[in-house]
């Protein structure tokens, strides 16, 4: 069982457990994590979810989750990229690009609407070792590759990237680069 903080749209903690998978009560947010991963070539790490996920098989994502109870946003970015493709980042070097507060999502799961609120905090971390996808500690990943945003792009236009990652482009060369002088 999954649990996680409840947070208002202030993002102030309101003391309430959440176990994942229920009804989120009404005015309550969860956190949630994107980590891009950008390396000195401006390649981003890029991950095709499994075949067995629930939501967008086989499609291609950044790193993401929801931050488990006890978590800060930076603790959760690093735990989901242990968890998903296997790489220890150094937390002093990660930077939130932005933060947004998505209200009343609707997912439709088995003929029931959900909602859905969290507050989204899209990390940006550099890293230019190896990936070895045998380090994830989960299998949620089928396979990762470094792409440029040329890639990246074609990967949307072509319906094959996450559909909530269409921010990804509006990210400027001065966000994303910094870090690498």
């Amino acid at each position: 069982m999954e649990l996680w903080d409840l947070y208002d749209e202030q993002r102030r903690l309101v003391g309430t457990d959440h176990v994942r998978g229920e009804e989120l009560p009404d005015n309550c947010f969860h956190l949630v994590v994107h980590v891009w991963i950008r390396n000195r070539h401006g390649q981003y790490l890029i991950s095709q979810r499994a075949a067995d996920r629930p939501t967008f098989p086989l499609l291609w994502e950044c790193v993401g989750g929801s931050v488990l109870k006890g978590e800060n946003s930076l603790q959760g970015a690093l735990r989901e990229v242990k968890e998903e493709v296997g790489l220890d980042l150094d937390a002093r070097t990660g930077k939130v690009l932005f933060t947004k507060t998505r209200k009343t999502v609707n997912l439709k799961k088995s003929n029931n609407i959900k909602k859905h609120n969290d507050i989204m905090d899209v990390w940006l971390f550099p890293y230019d070792g190896e990936v070895l996808l045998e380090r994830a500690t989960t299998r949620e990943v089928a396979q990762t590759k470094w792409a440029s945003r040329e890639e990246i792009r074609q990967l949307w236009d072509n319906k094959l990237l996450v559909p909530t990652l269409g921010y990804f482009f509006s990210f400027n060369d001065t966000q994303t680069k910094e870090g690498y002088v």
